[in-house]
């Protein structure tokens, strides 16, 4: 929270001492209730398909005041405060909500001190940009995942995060699944043994540019949307569809915008495998590059073996262990030996960090001060896993990796790491 906003709390408190009569008791407003003084004052980048569903599940908690909202497409910024501003008028009654308000660049919904966090819910290459820009301007943050189009990025995040004392949610959400955190409970319990190998299944590198230009609908900042790109590319509708498509904008398959596959589901799966083996504040030692289709190993200075394969089926994680195997998906908990999978266990037992809300447990983040279950440091370290198999990818031979100087032993890999940004946004 903002000095300004716990300032007025404490005035607050202060005053109920003398005029007590004149507060209504909670129970009398509902099991649930939340006081407007309580809530956490969000501020959206980013209106598109993920944000609307990032929204809900904010606006669920009734722990949250959404005040402001930010996109270059005015349509899409138009169709998220419609929205958002009538579930207010229907949940809370014309006379309880101030409605949300629309802003077309970010930086002037950051310069606002009436809001506490922000949940950035743009295309991947943006990311950088906005995240250190919210840390220095003192707001709290939900970054989607991945983390970062670059490590060198990502590691600007942590660096900014920690040095504006942020807390930081990475959108990997399946931290706070309870398949997901049952497996990792049950793999780093010992349940099977010394894990020996696991098994990724996502997809695979960002592809190179193949688009036609198309004419940019009207209300869309094109210029403003590549944003930190040095490398301009025309507009086309695959990139950032009309609110009425059907599928997912395509940006996440261009080298220019994102990591393909690879970072897109990579950002949940192989962060599954980093939590599970311990390595949220490191990573592997060596890649091996075998020919596409036959994927890629990642070795682990422990002698386990993360083996990234071609996406076939639904994406998962698999850990195999000396006495035993866990598979997990969304919704799907396997292991051997079978009754393996509902092993209970009691809270003293628990050898990892437990959330059952995504959404609730940043906001509770954020009022403790506490690190959240997918903190930025975390966030990084997963993304890193993905940027790196993708540098493996482009240069298609194996390479040595030192997670704690972020660098490997090929100065042209190394190049690979970052990327240059326009000079406005430079991170």
């Amino acid at each position: 929270m903002n000095v300004e906003r716990m300032q007025r709390r404490d005035f607050l408190k202060a005053g109920a001492v003398v005029s007590s009569f004149m507060i209504v008791p909670r129970h009398v407003l509902g099991k649930g209730y939340t006081a407007p003084s309580d809530k956490v004052a969000l501020g959206f980048i980013g209106c598109g398909r993920q944000s609307s569903g990032l929204r809900n599940r904010f606006l669920d908690t009734m722990e949250t005041q959404i005040v402001a909202a930010s996109d270059v497409y005015a349509v899409k910024l138009d169709s998220f405060l419609n929205v958002t501003n009538k579930w207010y008028a229907e949940k809370l009654g014309q006379n309880n909500y101030k409605s949300a308000v629309g802003i077309t660049d970010f930086r002037e919904l950051l310069s606002r001190k009436d809001i506490d966090a922000v949940v950035i819910a743009s295309p991947d290459h943006w990311h950088a940009a906005m995240a250190v820009r919210a840390a220095q301007a003192g707001k709290d943050i939900y970054c989607e995942k991945p983390l970062s189009l670059t490590v060198k990025e990502g590691r600007a995040m942590v660096d900014a995060t920690r040095k504006n004392n942020r807390v930081f949610q990475t959108g990997s959400m399946q931290r706070s699944s309870k398949e997901f955190t049952q497996a990792v409970q049950l793999v780093r319990s010992g349940a099977i043994g010394k894990i020996q190998k696991v098994y990724v299944n996502v997809g695979g590198p960002p592809k190179v540019w193949d688009l036609q230009q198309e004419a940019a609908p009207s209300g869309l900042n094109w210029d403003m949307w590549m944003g930190p790109n040095v490398t301009s590319r025309p507009y086309n509708n695959v990139l950032a569809p009309a609110m009425d498509a059907t599928f997912w904008p395509k940006w996440r398959d261009y080298t220019e915008f994102g990591g393909g596959g690879m970072t897109d589901w990579g950002a949940h799966m192989f962060d599954i495998a980093q939590w599970g083996l311990g390595m949220d504040s490191s990573g592997p030692t060596e890649l091996i590059y075998s020919e596409p289709g036959k994927g890629l190993v990642y070795k682990y200075a422990n002698g386990v073996e993360v083996i990234h394969r071609p996406m076939e089926g639904k994406p998962h994680c698999h850990f195999v262990g000396s006495d035993g195997e866990v598979f997990v998906a969304r919704g799907e908990l396997r292991t051997t030996p079978e009754p393996l999978k509902d092993k209970v266990f009691q809270e003293g037992d628990y050898k990892v960090y437990v959330s059952t809300n995504h959404y609730k447990d940043f906001l509770n983040a954020i009022k403790t001060r506490k690190p959240p279950i997918c903190d930025v440091e975390t966030g990084h370290r997963t993304a890193s896993v993905c940027n790196i198999g993708n540098i493996t990818y482009q240069l298609q031979r194996s390479l040595k990796w030192d997670a704690e100087k972020e660098k490997f032993d090929d100065k042209e890999a190394n190049k690979l790491l970052g990327r240059e940004m326009r000079k406005e946004w430079k991170v």
